[in-house]
């Protein structure tokens, strides 16, 4: 994140709070429910949709994914599913006190879930451990600079700057730069859709 109150965007930390909110609501999961899914304090996601505390970019994705979506929808509003340009100051950035940064590189369309993203991680820094989303997802990693250190469901693998790597979405994750010079990768994620029946049948609580 850029700072305690905005994104890199302009995106305010009430606004997003309330995107994320808007997000529950619609899926008729309750507060309680939201925590329990994501591994994610109620307290804190208490807080965070009222915009008093700015997530950090673990937190974020690991509320998206309890949702069954991806960051860029919590960030952005969807556009008209036509050539879209998002021009470098217009792009959704959001930065981690842990010293890594995530650029997403694709907009959101309306019933699509898809996020391109460019991330960097500076030396040393681990990014932590990400959710597993719904079966049928997949995730397609690539190394522009740098080496990464990619674990799922705890094995290692590393990658050199020109790797790529394949995983199913359904696994836990993990992005760690172990060496001392900057890693830069690239991270395409097509999340499973996830069908609202099931949604209210299985997640479904009173509303917060």
């Amino acid at each position: 994140m850029s700072d305690g109150n905005t994104l890199a965007s302009g995106l305010s930390m009430s606004e997003l709070g309330a995107r994320i909110r808007g997000e529950r609501r619609a899926r008729g999961i309750s507060l309680e429910r939201l925590a329990e899914l994501s591994g994610v304090s109620r307290s804190m996601v208490s807080e965070v949709e009222r915009g008093a505390k700015t997530p950090s970019v673990l937190v974020l994705d690991r509320l998206a994914t309890a949702l069954g979506t991806s960051i860029a929808r919590l960030l952005d509003e969807p556009v008209r599913p036509d050539v879209v340009v998002l021009a470098g100051d217009r792009q959704q950035v959001v930065r981690d006190p842990a010293g890594w940064e995530r650029r997403i590189l694709s907009p959101v369309l309306p019933d699509i879930e898809f996020e391109f993203m460019r991330t960097t991680l500076e030396p040393g820094v681990d990014a932590g451990e990400f959710s597993a989303h719904a079966p049928g997802s997949h995730e397609y990693v690539a190394v522009e600079q740098g080496r990464l250190r990619l674990t799922i469901d705890g094995l290692p693998h590393r990658l050199d700057a020109g790797d790529a790597a394949y995983f199913p979405g359904n696994r836990l994750h993990a992005f760690a730069n172990d060496s001392i010079d900057v890693c830069v990768y690239y991270l395409a994620m097509a999340l499973a859709p996830a069908a609202d029946s099931r949604l209210h049948r299985v997640w479904g609580g009173h509303d917060a």
